[in-house]
């Protein structure tokens, strides 16, 4: 069998656009605590100009050596608008897989944003952008051009599973990634979650938070 520098598998369908909407005014963290607070990442690090929405698109995934490039460079042919571009490149920091042109080129294109289990560069650049990339560090180096690498395969990036046509999520706090079957799910539930806290709110500013339930917790905490 000849040896194949990248293993390409189509990408799968794009989530639907109702779902994807309404993912938009969600915060990260809301969907987290709908989600047992134990599924997302906590090492990927935002490196872009926070926008008023969370970033939302079908994963398209990579996975690569790491400090290196041809598979995201391919994999950028498997994307489409509003997607988002998942990519596992072992967490490696001694090379830079995508900088400034490269995520340029993926926000020309439509992509809804770019998350990388490796390095970056060039970034000042990026966060003068609000096009959101995110990744666990930051080299000078730049990238190797070699493979090998797959395309559309279920990847772990920072512990997160992600699987193709995953809905990937992202803001300031992290990322998570939702099965679709599940979205309109986290979905119900999230928004009960934010509508518990206005109350809370409401409560603190008018002096009448019941903060009984710490003692709850406490004789919960006891020996």
């Amino acid at each position: 069998m000849d040896y194949q520098a990248l293993r390409k598998n189509p990408s799968a369908p794009q989530a639907d656009a109702g779902l994807i909407e309404a993912l938009r005014d969600l915060p990260v963290a809301a969907l987290s605590d709908s989600m047992h607070r134990n599924i997302g990442t906590s090492g990927l690090v935002p490196y872009f100009q926070p926008g008023p929405r969370t970033m939302v698109g079908t994963a398209v995934t990579a996975r690569s050596r790491g400090g290196d490039n041809l598979t995201y460079l391919r994999a950028l042919e498997f994307c489409r608008h509003g997607d988002v571009l998942v990519v596992d490149a072992g967490g490696d920091l001694c090379n830079a897989v995508v900088g400034g042109i490269l995520t340029f080129y993926a926000a020309q294109i439509g992509l809804a944003g770019v998350v990388i289990d490796g390095a970056v560069r060039d970034v000042a650049e990026l966060r003068s952008r609000e096009f959101p990339v995110y990744a666990r560090g930051v080299t000078h180096r730049g990238p190797y051009k070699d493979g090998p690498g797959e395309i559309n395969v279920p990847i772990a990036v920072d512990g997160m599973v992600v699987n193709p046509g995953d809905i990937v999520v992202g803001d300031q706090d992290g990322l998570l990634a939702i099965a679709p079957v599940d979205a309109a799910r986290v979905i119900e539930k999230a928004r009960a979650v934010l509508a518990a806290e206005d109350k809370t709110m409401a409560a603190m500013r008018e002096g009448r938070w019941d903060r009984s339930f710490i003692d709850a917790l406490e004789a919960r905490c006891a020996n």
